[in-house]
């Protein structure tokens, strides 16, 4: 975990004392459904929590010697519980509890980006409503389509992200499985009652067939709703890195009192928390690459997913973490030049119109083939030699053009707001959806 890339709300749950924290609350919980069962004085449970000292420290001496991380866990327990630590581990073998306190380190880190989600989707919102009815154009290609509103541009980004939340769900649902069965799984020493008790106190479900190790196919779907996030943050930013360049100059992302753009150029103000969220988002994907790789473990378990893990668990969610607060400041903060984008729409030489003009040829009787190469001569024209009515004054000279449409359809033709006048409908769609996540 990097620091520059880290918020602590985050890395908390990925410190040493954390993990050993964890590891002590999996044993206590099925050492409590032991006392439940009778396999286990009442009371010992809470002994072990009262007076275990967790030092990573002194876990780390003692691994340098058993080499294995749970037995130098168990030891340094011991060294400060004493007799009653004899009963944790009872039945269990290592994987037990590393899986299950995986799973509860996943789950939660899951529920930290949920509200990462939920704070990028309201930034959304709030600026999709802003710029309801700031016209601009829409692109396919990279090259000028027809028109939108940058709302709707904003909330097609959220719609995603809404999309994004509930996979999360999903997928946090799905990991929320641990084990307590023992080695291979087969309950040999360990009563299935003890690991369903204990489970559901730690708010997870047992595993339906474990072989010593949770399945890695849910940590596999995990990772991948994490790098649908990822992808979903690029290409915001990259539509924003393209709406800054120095050519378009539609937005730009909020430049702070004092900073600077470059070394050596004083004029640049460069889209950096942009660039960034997209170098981040690769990483993010990577991790998931790696998760699908840990699926084919041998037989009933081997160790070739451990240490992958040890790196993508925390680096993955701490990323995202950093990367959906990022994005949501982004969102926030963004300057918007809707005079730029109307200028944009002038530059256009009102040639995105065509599509409307061939429809109008068709209901007036002509072949759409035919119409499409009327239309197409008069717009690239206009587009070359440019002017906002540009395009509509070709096709008022046209006579294959008038001998269908008088100047009363054309102008029809040529109502940017009758063209858009179902943005507002989209919009509100989105937002309801978003509400749903929001405000549930």
């Amino acid at each position: 975990m990097i620091p520059r890339y880290s918020r602590p709300e985050m890395t908390a749950l990925w410190t040493d004392e954390a993990r050993l924290q964890r590891w002590l609350q999996v044993e206590c919980a099925h050492l409590r459904a032991l006392e439940q069962l009778g396999q286990a004085p009442a009371g010992t449970a809470d002994r072990v929590e009262e007076t275990a000292v967790l030092r990573p420290e002194r876990a780390n001496e003692i691994e340098a010697v058993v080499k294995h991380d749970v037995i130098a866990f168990l030891t340094m327990v011991e060294e400060s519980v004493g007799e009653p630590a004899r009963l944790l581990h009872r039945g269990l073998t290592s994987s037990d509890i590393l899986d299950t306190s995986l799973a509860m380190l996943l789950r939660d880190a899951g529920q930290l980006l949920q509200l990462g989600l939920k704070k990028l989707i309201l930034a959304l919102a709030d600026r999709a409503r802003e710029h309801r009815h700031t016209f601009t154009i829409g692109r396919s290609h990279g090259m000028h389509a027809e028109p939108t509103t940058f709302g709707l541009v904003l909330a097609g980004h959220m719609a995603e992200f809404v999309r994004c939340w509930h996979r999360l769900a999903v997928a946090i649902a799905e990991i929320s499985y641990g084990t307590l069965s023992g080695a291979v799984g087969t309950y040999a020493q360990t009563p299935p009652e003890a690991e369903s008790m204990a489970l559901a106190t730690l708010g997870l479900h047992a595993e339906t067939v474990p072989t010593q190790v949770v399945p890695r196919d849910r940590h596999a779907a995990y990772f991948a709703a994490l790098a649908s996030i990822a992808s979903a943050i690029e290409r915001l930013a990259v539509n924003i890195r393209h709406l800054q360049r120095s050519e378009v100059g539609e937005v730009h992302e909020a430049f702070t009192k004092g900073q600077r753009g470059s070394s050596a150029m004083p004029h640049k103000k460069n889209p950096i928390l942009s660039e960034n969220l997209c170098g981040l988002a690769r990483v993010v994907r990577g991790y998931a690459d790696m998760a699908r790789d840990n699926v084919p473990l041998w037989h009933e378990r081997d160790i070739s997913h451990s240490s992958v893990e040890r790196y993508i668990a925390p680096d993955g969610t701490v990323t995202l973490d950093f990367m959906l607060h990022r994005t949501a400041g982004l969102v926030s903060g963004l300057v918007v030049h809707a005079d730029k984008m109307a200028n944009t729409l002038d530059l256009a030489a009102g040639a995105f119109f065509s599509g409307n003009v061939l429809l109008a040829l068709v209901d007036a009787g002509v072949l759409r083939q035919t119409a499409y190469g009327i239309v197409q001569r008069s717009a690239l024209a206009a587009v070359t030699s440019g002017g906002a009515s540009e395009m509509k004054a070709l096709l008022l000279e046209d006579k294959e053009i008038r001998a269908f449409l008088d100047e009363a359809a054309l102008d029809r033709c040529f109502d940017l707001r009758h063209h858009l006048r179902h943005a507002d409908l989209i919009l509100d769609r989105a937002l309801a959806e978003a509400a749903q996540v929001t405000n549930p």
